[in-house]
């Protein structure tokens, strides 16, 4: 006998029917006179993560909420990341009610915003952002994709089909966002554990939140200490790495030695390195990489990761 119990999925069954751990953001967009409006959500998550020619959030909210609305108008928006402190979740649950204008709830928002990054370098016209976020992703909508360059505004009783699959309208009451990340900003101390390696202690106060549980809640967990697991060390052989490398290019080959300095990259990536190296070959016109040349490339990638 199963030791599960069969829960009747409905409408928003992340919040109704199971028990499912979103991030807290909140999400900046610009209104028709210029000035910034927020809405908390949950429904985000990455997209695009690696392969294409560029990266990519997923936002999935009400199509008629000001922050819809908004990213129909303008295409523009921030999506900040918010400490777990205590007052910023109580801010963020204020913002939540659905069909408050911007005009009456940002004059009692105690959020402190400041100018985009990207509006003082380009002088683009950009959403303001958290002050006091921990981290906040630039973005800019991908019309193009999904058709969904001709969606419209204004419609905040219900959009009439047809409705797109994965990105604009895409139903009556719903809006799906493919989001370009423009730029990742974060506070120092946080960058900084990332250039130079992440320790327990180093892992930014992130809440976590389970949606609405029932009527007069609003859930979130606080972060505690990070408990780190060791992956497990899986270093392939020499004649299997040996094997792929000699399949890679017809002109450029790879000494043992340097072929050692890849054996514990996982078996689904070493393609993809193995061609990032032959690339830097061609640029060095290098026919043969040693030990000391992936040591270059090596470099190479630990500064470019820093910038």
């Amino acid at each position: 006998m199963s030791s599960f119990e069969n829960l009747r999925i409905v409408d928003n069954f992340y919040q109704t029917s199971m028990y499912f751990p979103m991030p807290t953001v909140v999400i900046s967009t610009l209104c028709d006179n210029g000035k910034t409006t927020l809405g908390p959500y949950s429904l985000i998550q990455p997209y695009y993560v690696a392969g294409k020619d560029f990266y990519a959030m997923l936002l999935n909210c009400r199509n008629s909420s000001n922050t819809a609305q908004n990213i129909l108008k303008t295409g523009k928006c921030a999506i900040n990341f918010i400490p777990d402190n205590p007052k910023y979740f109580k801010e963020a649950v204020k913002l939540s009610w659905p069909g408050d204008t911007p005009e009456e709830k940002m004059p009692k928002c105690k959020y402190r915003l400041e100018k985009s990054l990207t509006e003082e370098e380009t002088g683009e016209k950009r959403p303001q952002v958290l002050a006091d976020a921990i981290q906040v992703l630039e973005c800019t909508w991908v019309r193009t994709l999904d058709n969904a360059q001709d969606d419209k505004p204004g419609c905040l009783t219900g959009y009439e089909p047809p409705y797109h699959d994965f990105n604009g309208i895409v139903s009556k009451f719903g809006a799906m966002f493919i989001l370009k990340i423009d730029r990742i900003l974060m506070k120092k101390r946080y960058s900084d554990a990332i250039i130079n390696g992440v320790k327990a202690s180093d892992f930014p106060p992130l809440p976590v939140d389970y949606g609405y549980r029932d009527s007069k809640n609003f859930w979130f967990h606080r972060k505690r200490r990070m408990r780190a697991e060791l992956l497990p060390v899986r270093e392939a052989s020499l004649d299997s790495v040996r094997y792929a490398a000699d399949r890679v290019d017809d002109t450029v080959k790879f000494t043992d030695d340097a072929l050692r300095k890849i054996l514990n990259v996982p078996r689904v990536f070493l393609p993809t390195v193995l061609k990032s190296c032959v690339a830097w070959a061609k640029e060095n016109n290098v026919t043969l990489i040693s030990e000391e040349h992936m040591n270059i490339i090596n470099d190479k990638r630990s500064k470019e990761k820093k910038k």
